[in-house]
């Protein structure tokens, strides 16, 4: 078997010596949740969420003064195997997109008020065809996930973690297989909108990189560089600076969540600060949810990608908080509360 890199020490690390969070924050949370003009636990997965937050922001008073999506942006050389009925070049348009504010992503954060911010990992230069050669070097590979943790510097009290990349379900995909077993069909999904064709050939190309890869695909890490890409790489970066940094994260759909599902395998521990903000149309991405051992927030049909998934899930948890900050309690309403 072989060794993990070097190039890797410091981020496995990173994820083994996770924070674990304010249990007292939490418990002042549940105060006065107590005292509020509801039945106990009656906002279900709303209460829950701001104790979430009280958590990881280690506040027994959380706030929301800087939630942000974060989108990744890559190109992958798999498309060479006809994995996606749009061209490489869709990816860069798409950026330009967010950034001019056409896309659905940035309607909902301009609408809720969430900062929208957009990475561009060298879409110039794709990953290798995973059908051929590893998607990345080691080094480039570590490279890339501390660019990840060095774009949500700016200290964001939620992160929404999103993508953008012609392939990348294909890659998605790829990963799964690798961590969890099983072929290219059990895990591949029409993604942008592949005919059947299409959905035999992102098969077959997962089967073949899981052919040619398989004596490397011995670590979590290693199987992100191999059959992985930049845009994951960079997404398990923020999710892993984000617990360190006190930000609870809200990871996307169906390759948003392949960030979490490496830094699970390293050490499940590692995405208790997540949510996960729904279940994606696309085949697989339950599967995968089940294999993490966690609950979607919403299900609403959606495969769009782009971290539109998180944003919505983002909303859910700002609202939970405002309805926790601005509720009456029993005595401010003269209500009578419950007898004992």
């Amino acid at each position: 078997m072989p060794a993990l890199n070097p190039a890797f020490s410091d981020i496995v690390e990173l994820l083994v010596a996770v924070p674990e969070g304010d249990e007292a924050a939490v418990a002042a949370v549940r105060a006065r949740e107590g005292l509020l003009t509801k039945p106990a636990g009656s906002l279900g997965r709303l209460e829950e969420l701001v104790e979430n937050l009280a958590r990881w922001q280690y506040r027994s008073s959380p706030r929301l003064d800087n939630p942000m999506v974060t989108i990744f942006a890559g190109n992958h050389g798999v498309t060479d195997q006809g994995v996606s009925p749009y061209p490489r070049e869709v990816t860069a348009q798409m950026v330009a997109n967010f950034t001019n504010g056409g896309a659905a992503i940035s309607q909902i954060c301009a609408l809720h008020e969430i900062n929208l911010r957009v990475f561009e990992l060298a879409l110039e230069l794709p990953t290798g065809d995973i059908t051929q050669e590893a998607a990345l070097d080691d080094q480039m590979c570590a490279a890339t996930i501390a660019y990840g943790m060095e774009a949500v510097a700016g200290k964001p009290d939620l992160i929404g973690l999103g993508e953008m990349g012609i392939g990348n379900t294909t890659i998605a995909a790829a990963i799964y297989a690798a961590l969890y077993g099983g072929t290219g069909a059990d895990w591949v999904g029409r993604g942008t909108g592949v005919d059947d064709a299409g959905l035999a050939r992102k098969a077959d190309a997962v089967d073949r990189a899981l052919a040619l890869h398989k004596d490397e695909l011995t670590h979590p890490l290693a199987i992100l560089a191999r059959v992985g890409g930049r845009e994951i790489a960079a997404m398990l970066g923020a999710l892993i600076a984000a617990r360190h940094q006190k930000a609870p994260v809200v990871v996307d759909g169906f390759v948003a969540t392949a960030a979490a599902a490496i830094a699970h395998a390293v050490n499940p521990a590692a995405i208790d600060h997540c949510i996960f903000a729904h279940v994606s149309a696309e085949s697989g991405h339950a599967q995968v949810l089940e294999h993490l051992g966690k609950r979607p927030l919403l299900d609403l049909g959606m495969r769009l990608g782009e971290g539109s998934g998180a944003a919505m899930g983002m909303v859910m948890i700002k609202t939970a908080l405002h309805v926790h900050n601005n509720m009456s309690t029993f005595a401010d309403a003269s209500v009578t509360d419950r007898t004992h």
